[in-house]
């Protein structure tokens, strides 16, 4: 767990990584330089998403992943990226992607480390083709498993024992957040010199000015009662307004800033939910949580969910801790 630094004008990631590294005597520097690994990826993604539309990196493959979605080619190229940038570090036991079935090994000729890696590569690649801000999310989590190259049940650890969690947001400008469990950093891409800079130190989300509210309204007749009683509170005696990008690292980054209740509820057409829990719940909640927000499923804490399969799905409401409470009160039906 890393601990708070005092702020200074110019901080890359790098140095930023090594002065909290101070911190822990006990520290190899294994786990910095896997987030200096993952920082470097995204660099590289970040790098091919800004040419998206000059070269043919556009549209889909003839591919579907898992889930029967047909794989886009900045998914692909991302999903490439991740595992190249991790799978010979010696640093990590296993990986997991939204975009693969299994597990994804080390390759033999590597060593492997103490870590696992659980990403989404891209989220929201629907959105590419229009320029909508796009994003990567991964998770930490420490080996548990006797064998030297992972197992199932490393991916399968509740939120609560991630080591770190981050996204990278793809957007005007690019921005890596991250925690480790000791409050919430942002660094913000400098494009002139190919770096990471301390831009969001210590995120907390605020007392939002304005009651915001984000959730897609066109699933409405596929809503529990009790989920349509909540939005239409929001929206009539409640006094909010709507945001809803669409893009789910997009929305969860405005929330972080500007406060609100992101929601992504079950419905008739998924009755467990559509996010995924290791590649997108699970991360985004402990980014929220450190940062003094509030992660759900609806009824219970995202964060305390045993994942059962790699690819599971979940209900999601997260954001401005009261209003998460809210909305947990209205599905619960004591409202």
């Amino acid at each position: 767990m890393f601990a708070a630094m005092p702020d200074s004008h110019v901080v890359t990631i790098s140095r930023f990584l090594v002065d909290q590294q101070r911190f822990h005597s006990e520290a190899t520097g294994a786990f910095t330089s896997l987030l200096h690994d993952i920082a470097l990826a995204a660099k590289i993604i970040s790098r091919e998403v800004t040419k998206a539309g000059l070269v043919d990196i556009l549209g889909a493959t003839e591919e579907e992943n898992v889930h029967g979605e047909q794989v886009q080619k900045l998914d692909m190229f991302a999903n490439q990226v991740l595992i190249k940038a991790l799978d010979h570090t010696g640093l990590v036991a296993c990986m997991a992607s939204e975009e693969s079935d299994g597990l994804i090994p080390i390759p033999d000729q590597f060593p492997a480390g103490d870590y696992v890696v659980i990403f989404d590569p891209l989220d929201g690649s629907s959105n590419i083709d229009v320029n909508v801000s796009i994003g990567t999310i991964w998770s930490i989590h420490r080996k548990v498993s006797k064998g030297a190259r992972g197992a199932l049940e490393d991916c399968l650890q509740p939120g609560t024992r991630q080591v770190a969690a981050g996204y990278v947001v793809y957007g005007s400008s690019t921005m890596l957040v991250y925690t480790s469990g000791a409050g919430v950093h942002g660094f913000t891409l400098d494009p002139s010199i190919g770096e990471f800079l301390l831009s969001h130190p210590r995120m907390r989300i605020p007392e939002p000015s304005k009651k915001v509210y984000s959730v897609n309204e066109a699933y409405y007749s596929r809503w529990s009662r009790e989920q349509q009683r909540l939005v239409t509170h929001l929206k009539n005696e409640g006094g909010f307004g709507s945001r809803y990008i669409g893009s789910f690292v997009a929305d969860i980054h405005r929330t972080l800033l500007q406060g609100g209740l992101f929601m992504y509820p079950a419905d008739t057409g998924s009755p467990k939910g559509k996010l995924r829990l290791l590649y997108e719940a699970a991360p985004m909640a402990m980014i929220v949580e450190q940062a003094g927000g509030l992660a759900s499923d609806g009824a219970r804490s995202l964060m305390e969910i045993q994942p059962e399969s790699l690819h599971q799905r979940t209900p999601l409401y997260m954001g401005s801790r009261a209003f998460v409470e809210l909305a947990e009160s209205y599905l619960a039906g004591s409202v």
